[in-house]
């Protein structure tokens, strides 16, 4: 089928984004009478890494977290924009700020038990802030490290107290925070996995693939990568707010690991599984838009497909061979392979469009202005000619996933016809997103992606590329790119302190900063990417949050 024809095929697959199976007119008492029970059936083509809640950083399991596990807040469980509201969860209220927004006392809810029967105390709450630290989680050095004490976790994780920033009263049943100076993004960032609640005597390690008790109406029962997770109904689970965490239809959910991408797709298709974590193919597109049009559901991302390139290695240390490849790629034939205009856009900065501090710009494109319009290779073979480096061999690290290999091998590709020795290798997802983020690993380049945390601008550039993200010789080092530059990073922290009274004029710095981190060069984005979920005929009640995704544990299957 020729692209037009495909095109005009999810044309009809995208009208239906957002919609829901459920009649609204059922309450909430009555679609649970009717649609209890059941096995929700899963499927990705590999596992997505530990299911440690503070550690994991994948939008694979995020995923599921979101009903596993609760933090003192989350956002709200509910379709579309309505997902990104803040609301009160283990905490009974969002509290009011104290000391010109320093201090912040929250008071935990009664009565609420973990999967194995204990109850949440403030002693669990202290102890998992102080997790955070001990087990170097990917965030500890962008979210939490504006709690008092941090600084000193930072430096000794083992020995991580946050005394005097976290301050339990197990009599008053209040948690107290106080931090080093205004955070405008603290509640958001108390909300996300990261800082979920976690029993006091969790290991201070990794847990990788042993359960770590949990909240939420789901609990983790056993997990083999290579086979499957399996989740089943936590036993304590009542339900304490519908918003911050409803009850759950199914009673059984089983995410399955090994089939390969076009096999995800025909086993929705035969009723084999319910849904596909991975993105379908793309030569699988056209037939899912006319055959199956009504199980898919295509959404909006705040997204980016990028590549990271290593400040540190050959011959990306380069700036100039950087922005030679930024100039040469072909924004739209990467489109091209992420199934068409219909499902992503080219892009050229960090910050994705429709999102805080975006104000449109490309630097790396013929006719340099607010958009990317075609490769200039011409100005890309200078710049590599310039450099010196010619020659040398660079290696791609890619997801054996199919899109992500075919971005990998067109990148090659690339460098290719710039003069390099280049070739692309596709290892397991289960392990890629950790293995590209360690530098003993020496990798170069990469395939990778980034979907927001929460809507802020620092959620991009200051998590992506902050000297606080890059950490040598860890799993755990988000700046893969290891980019550390003083001069932006100070501007970084200056912007959002500026973001406490003025967010407005912080943004337009925002703006500025997305700009000054494109002329280093520290990766090529690529393209921004929509949500395709494709689900089996059984599964009802579709609901996509702008900060969730597909809202798994709301689904029910008849």
């Amino acid at each position: 089928m020729n692209g037009m024809s495909k095109l005009a095929a999810m044309g009809t697959v995208a009208v239906l984004a957002g919609t829901a199976f459920a009649a609204q007119a059922e309450t909430r008492q009555e679609q649970m009478a009717a649609h209890r029970g059941g096995t929700l059936q899963l499927v990705a083509h590999t596992a997505g890494g530990t299911i440690d809640p503070q550690i994991n950083y994948t939008s694979q399991y995020w995923q599921l977290f979101q009903f596993v596990y609760d933090g003192l807040l989350t956002f709200k469980k509910a379709d579309g924009a309505e997902g990104g509201v803040l609301v009160p969860d283990l905490a009974e209220a969002i509290p009011e700020p104290q000391d010109g927004g320093m201090t912040y006392v929250f008071k935990l809810r009664d009565g609420i038990k973990f999967s194995d029967g204990r109850e949440v105390t403030v002693a669990d709450v202290v102890a998992s802030f102080q997790r955070i630290f001990k087990v170097s989680g990917p965030t500890s050095g962008t979210f939490y490290n504006g709690i008092v004490g941090a600084d000193k976790c930072l430096e000794s994780p083992t020995d991580c107290t946050l005394e005097g920033g976290v301050v339990g009263d197990e009599a008053a049943r209040t948690v107290t925070f106080h931090l080093v100076q205004p955070d405008p993004e603290f509640f958001m960032k108390i909300a996300v996995p990261h800082a979920s609640i976690l029993p006091a005597d969790t290991p201070s390690s990794d847990v990788g693939v042993s359960p770590i008790p949990g909240t939420g109406p789901y609990m983790f029962t056993t997990y083999n990568p290579n086979e499957s997770l399996m989740l089943e109904r936590n036993p304590n689970f009542k339900e304490w707010s519908v918003d911050a965490q409803p009850d759950g239809f199914v009673d059984h959910i089983v995410f399955s690991f090994g089939l390969t991408d076009e096999g995800e797709v025909t086993a929705v298709q035969n009723g084999q599984a319910d849904w596909m974590f991975d993105q379908p193919p793309t030569d699988r597109l056209s037939e899912i838009g006319t055959q199956n049009a009504d199980q898919v559901h295509v959404n909006p991302l705040t997204a980016f497909w990028y590549a990271p390139l290593n400040v540190n290695l050959a011959p990306f240390d380069d700036l100039r061979v950087r922005q030679a490849l930024n100039y040469a790629v072909d924004r739209n034939a990467l489109v091209g392979l992420f199934g068409g205009p219909v499902l992503a856009q080219p892009v050229c900065q960090i910050l994705p469009p429709n999102f805080p501090g975006h104000e449109p710009f490309c630097l790396y494109t013929k006719d340099p202005g607010s958009e990317w319009s075609a490769p200039d290779m011409e100005k890309a073979r200078a710049l590599v000619e310039e450099s010196g480096t010619k020659g040398q061999k660079v290696t791609v690290i890619s997801e054996d996933t199919v899109v992500s290999r075919d971005v990998g091998t067109y990148l090659a590709s690339v460098l290719s016809d710039l003069g390099y020795e280049a070739t692309v290798k596709a290892i397991s997802a289960n392990i890629q997103f950790t293995y590209i983020q360690n530098t003993n690993n020496n990798v170069q380049i990469s395939v990778s992606q980034w979907y927001q945390d929460y809507p802020a601008a620092s959620n991009f550039l200051n998590v992506l590329l902050s000297c606080a993200s890059f950490h040598p010789g860890s799993d755990a080092s988000v700046n893969i790119s290891g980019f550390c530059d003083k001069e932006i990073d100070g501007q970084m922290q200056a912007v959002m302190k500026q973001a406490i009274t003025d967010p407005e004029g912080a943004n337009v710095e925002w703006a500025k900063i997305d700009r000054a981190m494109m002329e280093k060069a520290p990766l090529v984005p690529l393209f921004t990417p929509k949500n395709v979920d494709f689900l089996s005929t059984r599964v009802g009640n579709y609901m996509f949050s702008s900060q969730y995704k597909w809202v798994i544990s709301q689904a029910w299957v008849q």
